[in-house]
């Protein structure tokens, strides 16, 4: 098959643990930067172009598009979608998923355990809708971020007003969220491939903080999902239209709750925790399931 892999770096480990799983199945692979391509939109002859020559005779695509390219990004998808190519990950299901306010609302709708989140637009409700996140501590972060940045714990109503209010002032869109003290700064990461749990583990913050990010010095140990948070990782993907994609998962007193889920997920935590080649697993699919 002629594969394209949409990253912005094709020195990623997760970008280079692809290519290296589709060379070792005999498919041709190529990175492209989809920021760098440019798309012609015409009816019936619609056509990508990357350094002014078209794009052509694509079997699949494996999109890796990063938060700060998630609009752009969808629009190259969906471009390669009209013409016929498979691929990984679809424009729609990413903006749901990388837009956390969205995704909890989807997800809450459908009766998926997701931690009690506020969200509000109007500084003066401040003080009323604190009171309604009352105990403290509780967390405060960035609809956008990513990656553990942006994600504040506002230990009592005083700390909180300030920090919203400042987040105001920039314009920034934040929601609030119940701290989960019986976590104890861990949480669950569950890797799904076309409906199927591959690898998934548990990260624990490091001591002194309570984001379990590994980018930011959490370690991680490979697990064993309750059969409880297997089902919730799979109905979780499912309902947001995904076919690979990483689930963040809580535990907590009543059952797992979903924190977010990924839509363009890191493979070198899972793959270096696990020991799993979740990377073959995506070509995998890909290979049973192009058109």
């Amino acid at each position: 098959m002629n594969i394209i892999i949409l990253s912005r770096n094709a020195a990623l480990y997760s970008t280079q643990s692809l290519v290296e799983a589709a060379r070792k199945r005999n498919h041709y692979v190529r990175v492209i930067d989809h920021m760098s391509c440019d798309l012609i939109i015409d009816s019936g002859k619609s056509k990508v172009y990357f350094n002014n020559q078209p794009i052509e005779r694509i079997d699949a695509i494996i999109p890796r598009i990063g938060s700060t390219a998630t609009i752009y990004g969808a629009a190259v998808i969906r471009q390669f979608e009209s013409q016929g190519v498979f691929s990984t990950l679809h424009a729609e299901p990413l903006l749901k998923a990388r837009d956390k306010l969205s995704c909890l609302q989807i997800l809450g709708s459908q009766g998926i355990g997701v931690p009690k989140t506020v969200y509000c637009s109007n500084p003066y409700t401040i003080p009323f809708l604190l009171e309604e996140m009352e105990p403290f501590p509780i967390i405060i972060k960035l609809v956008t971020g990513t990656q553990g940045m942006g994600v504040i714990l506002a230990e009592n109503k005083g700390n909180a007003e300030s920090i919203l209010e400042a987040f105001h002032t920039t314009k920034e869109k934040v929601i609030m969220q119940k701290f989960i003290k019986e976590a104890k700064g861990a949480d669950i990461r569950a890797f799904v491939v076309n409906g199927e749990v591959v690898g998934a583990m548990k990260r624990q913050a490091k001591p002194g903080d309570f984001r379990s990010n590994l980018h930011r010095g959490g370690t991680a140990e490979a697990i064993k999902l309750t059969r409880e948070e297997e089902s919730t990782a799979l109905k979780s993907v499912k309902i947001l239209g995904l076919s690979v994609a990483g689930v963040d998962m809580l535990k907590t007193n009543q059952g797992p709750v979903v924190l977010e889920v990924n839509a363009s997920p890191g493979l070198e935590g899972i793959e270096g925790t696990t020991g799993a080649d979740i990377s073959g697993k995506i070509i995998k699919f890909i290979e049973e399931n192009r058109r």
